[in-house]
């Protein structure tokens, strides 16, 4: 039986499981910087798109940009546009960066859109936790 003094698991700040701090730099980011750079990252995948790719349609053009900018942009420096102008970052668990293939995995799991709405209690999504990452403030 659980010791009822002791704070179980599920009563720590997200991310503290992991290692990482409860707050500031490095803690888990929360989910207004995250729907603020996805909402960013949509909007110049959008504008991109109709600018160079107008013969894929309206739906098509911008789901490849915002693809092709998480794997290219998150795979190299670890951040989409979003995530930079919401002061978050993808970093690996074990501190390596993230590189091209997980960077391309948690990409196209993205756009699939369920498994990034599926999420954990550290606000690890499917595609976070396939990819071994996490999303942290900067």
């Amino acid at each position: 039986m659980a010791d009822p003094t002791k704070p179980s698991a599920d009563d720590q700040p997200a991310g503290v499981r992991l290692g990482l701090p409860r707050e500031g730099p490095g803690s888990v980011a929360g989910w207004g910087r995250r729907f603020l750079g996805l909402l960013v990252d949509w909007v110049v995948a959008t504008v991109v798109a109709r600018a160079f790719l107008s013969g894929l349609g309206r739906d098509l053009g911008p789901l490849l940009v915002f693809f092709l900018m998480h794997v290219l942009l998150v795979s190299t420096i670890g951040m989409s546009i979003g995530h930079a102008v919401t002061g978050i970052a993808v970093r690996r668990l074990d501190g390596r960066p993230v590189g091209f293939a997980l960077g391309a995995a948690r990409a196209i799991l993205l756009t699939l859109v369920i498994p990034a709405v599926v999420y954990d209690h550290d606000r690890r999504g499917l595609h976070d936790k396939a990819a071994q990452v996490v999303v942290v403030r900067r």
